[in-house]
């Protein structure tokens, strides 16, 4: 099944489904349906090397410096989203590699920022019945690649609760 078929499948709160299924700013969309300021607080962020799977990804040689960051999406001090991305460095345009180290700024905000034209290809959503995130048992998984001129800009792995945060 494909992505969109496997989102409709799952029976979760229509503003989870929104913002699992949006090719855009998962950010933007928090900030409107909370109504609060969305937060992003790194967990994390670090230069690793490329492993086999990432070289592929990113058409890197292995060993290449690889942008690590984890973040948690907070709105209205309730965490929405824990977000783990991936982005090769000798691939990210000059100003985007400076904003991308500065913490707590959203990609989608620096993309925009640097009017950088993307596009987001999904490769799997799942969710999993026991893999506790913010205090919740049944997370939502999905998967994506932000392409730039045909390369892969970032990989990145969002991790959403499945609970009645999402009834808003």
């Amino acid at each position: 099944m494909d992505f969109i078929g496997k989102l409709k499948s799952f029976d979760i709160p229509t503003c989870l489904r929104v913002c699992a299924g949006t090719d855009g700013s998962v950010t933007f969309l928090l900030e409107i349906m909370t109504r609060y300021p969305t937060a992003v607080v790194t967990q994390y962020q670090h230069i690793i090397p490329a492993d086999e799977k990432m070289a592929q990804i990113f058409e890197v040689d292995v060993g290449a410096d690889i942008n690590e960051r984890v973040v948690t999406l907070t709105s209205g001090d309730v965490p929405y989203v824990y977000a783990k991305s991936l982005s090769a460095i000798e691939k990210m345009p000059q100003g985007v590699r400076c904003d991308m180290m500065k913490a707590d700024i959203p990609i989608g905000r620096i993309l925009r920022d640097h009017d950088i034209e993307t596009r987001r290809d999904f490769e799997d959503i799942v969710i999993a019945e026991d893999e506790p995130l913010f205090g919740v048992q049944k997370v939502l998984s999905r998967s994506y690649r932000i392409v730039h001129h045909n390369g892969v800009l970032m990989w990145i792995n969002e991790k959403f609760p499945v609970d009645e945060r999402w009834c808003l």
